[in-house]
């Protein structure tokens, strides 16, 4: 906390904007656009390694915060103040810090396999501000972003040869084994005889820790189910190219992104109204995945027939 208090009494309006900025480099949606960007245009291997490493990492980061159940810093320490605009993505339990595993996880992943030395250098810059920022702001302390970095570097370790080796041919049962994973994880959170204190509606993060924690797990399950949906698709009869002209290669990403986040906000409440809300969450993502990885990379043949003609 000491660290902390430090940051606390350094901060300065422009740089609580900055940190504000660089902190949601660690958030959901940085991770989905980033990994979108990488399977759709770049590479689809480097696409499910960074999939698969940030799915690995936030399913340890939450079991092991609903286990340990470390109160947030302004918790430790009734006088010690965050930045407010952090709170809403700084629900459930403190260790280990979610952003930095996920952070170090999609930009670690990146960096290990680009050969560029430019992007290598914004994605270790990217991997060193977002853990700072999350001790910045006030919501994780020291040791929280020290365990998430050292969970995503030993999964980054673990999963290069896995999924980039042998030409992928693990790959099938890496997803397979994360899906069990995943459902044994849900089926913790409601088996486990957890303490009372999980179950007690927190005002300030307007959540209790294990909903919060459920929310995570289905929403992981979800798209893990899309995952194997998607990788067997592609195999058996897609086979989209991820390559195109760069003008194509823009609007595969930019109506991708609008597509992808219009199920996402979109169909929210019909999805919760229909299947109840961790149910009617995990269906939303798996639809998400679906979408994401089949139905629109089914229109990539049609854009680059468009680019064709234009030649």
């Amino acid at each position: 906390m000491d660290f902390l208090r430090w940051l606390e009494s350094i901060r300065i309006p422009g740089l609580n904007e900055f940190m504000l900025a660089v902190t949601y480099l660690g958030d959901e949606i940085a991770f989905l656009v980033v990994a979108l960007i990488l399977f759709w245009c770049v590479d689809k291997r480097r696409g499910y390694y960074v999939l698969a490493v940030g799915f690995l990492g936030t399913i340890t980061s939450q079991f092991m915060k609903i286990w340990c159940r470390v109160p947030r810093p302004w918790y430790q320490d009734e006088n010690f103040t965050i930045l407010e605009q952090a709170r809403e993505g700084a629900g459930g339990y403190s260790f280990p810090s979610g952003h930095t595993q996920s952070s170090i996880g999609t930009f670690g992943g990146i960096a290990v396999t680009s050969k560029s030395l430019v992007i290598r250098a914004l994605c270790l810059a990217a991997c060193v501000l977002v853990p700072f920022s999350r001790m910045y702001v006030g919501v994780h302390t020291p040791l929280d972003v020290a365990i998430g970095a050292v969970i995503s570097v030993v999964i980054l370790l673990v999963m290069h040869p896995l999924v980039l080796g042998k030409e992928g041919k693990y790959l099938p049962y890496v997803l397979a084994a994360m899906t069990v994973i995943s459902v044994g994880y849900v089926l913790f959170l409601h088996i486990y005889p957890f303490p009372a204190e999980v179950y007690v509606y927190d005002v300030l993060a307007e959540t209790t820790p294990w909903e919060s924690a459920a929310k995570n797990a289905y929403t992981l399950l979800g798209s893990l189910l899309g995952f194997l949906v998607v990788y067997t698709a592609d195999q058996k009869w897609m086979h989209f190219s991820e390559k195109a002209v760069w003008w194509v290669q823009i609007i595969k990403v930019v109506l991708g992104l609008v597509l992808v986040l219009a199920v996402k906000e979109g169909l929210s409440s019909l999805f919760t109204n229909a299947f109840g809300y961790f149910p009617g969450r995990a269906a939303r993502y798996f639809l998400i995945v679906v979408v994401a990885g089949v139905v629109w990379p089914l229109c990539f043949p049609y854009l680059n027939k468009l680019s064709e003609k234009k030649q």
